[in-house]
């Protein structure tokens, strides 16, 4: 079939298409699911909950040792939530991308549980993040230099590889991505070591459920910074007194050039440039928007995250499954088509942590451009 000629899967929204694939045929049922139908998905998930961060079995680092070992031999992924410490408006906690991220990770493991296969979580690497230029100066907002982030990434993608995750799916919450991006991208050139790596906004990767329709369980404004999509998103999962509506303010910023070249925070418009791909053409936070939001809370309701939020839960189930069918547990991409390696080096490496005959990691030889 010719790429022009590839069916989509078009909406009654005409901004609206999925691929005609696995990922936008779940995308689509989706769609034009019912309110009941959502719900059930939600459920499914037991979405919302408590936070689980201080239960016992719910991390790999409040998981006793021997149950780790067992749950990586039935299941080697490894789910990374990347947030931030970031002023969020009055009506929110500064942790909230952490929340936000750690607590969709915890209904996908709630829900592979179920399936007798439970997704790994690690704690949050990155508590303080990275920062965009625009948001310096803001009082609760914690900026980490950008080499900070990056190698601590790296640091912890190695940690989690030489103890057999070598399935590592980073899903980020707050707006360094390319951060993130540049540190897999770094570990791979430093390390050359077999396994999937991942790593995703997750917000970006369901754009389309947070579109504004006319439905009644719809946004009404498009996703930006702590504005009704994200306050949508907290009321959903966060505990009542993790938000107080009671103190919201809307704010707006602004910018100096017409609009159209700088897309908003999940891209919906398909614009030449990413909100993150400039700087200097609108004002920084600190003098358009003090409020630390850019855009309309006080429209947020639970109800309105709904979607967005089967959306991701479903997609990372997808993820999930499709990497473990192709490569179950203990079982990684061909060494010698992913790496400069070869399979007879690595072979020690790739044993299970501990057993005889395993070679740590950090006895790896260095290769490429980067071996002194």
């Amino acid at each position: 079939m010719k790429e022009k000629d590839k069916i989509w899967l078009t909406t009654d929204n005409p901004a609206i298409i999925f691929e005609d694939n696995t990922v936008g045929r779940m995308k689509k049922e989706l769609w034009d699911a019912s309110k009941e139908e959502i719900d059930e998905v939600l459920a499914e998930y037991e979405i919302p909950s408590e936070l689980e961060m201080g239960k016992a079995g719910t991390y790999i680092q409040n998981t006793v040792r021997d149950q780790v070992i067992k749950n990586r031999r039935k299941n080697d992924i490894v789910f990374i939530p990347v947030g931030c410490t970031e002023n969020h408006g009055v009506h929110n906690v500064s942790g909230l991308d952490t929340f936000m991220v750690t607590l969709i990770l915890e209904g996908v493991r709630r829900y592979t549980a179920k399936q007798g296969n439970p997704v790994n979580i690690a704690f949050p690497p990155l508590n303080y993040g990275g920062h965009p230029y625009h948001h310096l100066g803001m009082p609760g907002t914690v900026i980490m230099p950008e080499e900070v982030v990056r190698e601590t990434m790296i640091n912890v993608m190695l940690g989690l590889w030489n103890d057999g995750f070598r399935k590592q799916i980073i899903i980020n919450n707050h707006g360094h991505l390319w951060m993130l991006e540049a540190a897999l991208q770094e570990f791979m050139k430093r390390y050359q070591l077999p396994g999937i790596f991942q790593v995703m906004d997750w917000h970006r990767a369901v754009r389309e459920f947070f579109y504004p329709t006319d439905r009644e369980d719809s946004l009404e404004t498009h996703f930006v910074h702590a504005a009704e999509a994200e306050t949508s998103v907290a009321r959903l999962m966060f505990p009542e007194d993790m938000v107080d509506m009671s103190v919201v303010q809307d704010a707006e910023g602004f910018g100096y050039l017409p609009d159209g070249h700088f897309d908003k925070s999940v891209d919906p418009f398909r614009r030449p440039h990413r909100w993150s791909e400039g700087e200097g053409h609108a004002a920084i936070e600190r003098a358009a928007v003090p409020e630390g939001v850019v855009g309309k809370p006080s429209l947020a309701k639970a109800e309105k995250a709904k979607r967005p939020i089967a959306a991701i839960l479903k997609y990372l189930t997808l993820v999930h499954d499709q990497i473990l069918e192709r490569f179950p547990a203990g079982e990684v991409p061909p060494v010698e088509e992913i790496t400069l390696r070869t399979e007879k080096d690595m072979k020690p490496f790739l044993k299970e942590p501990g057993s005889d005959g395993w070679k740590s990691v950090y006895e790896l030889p260095m290769i490429g451009q980067l071996a002194k």
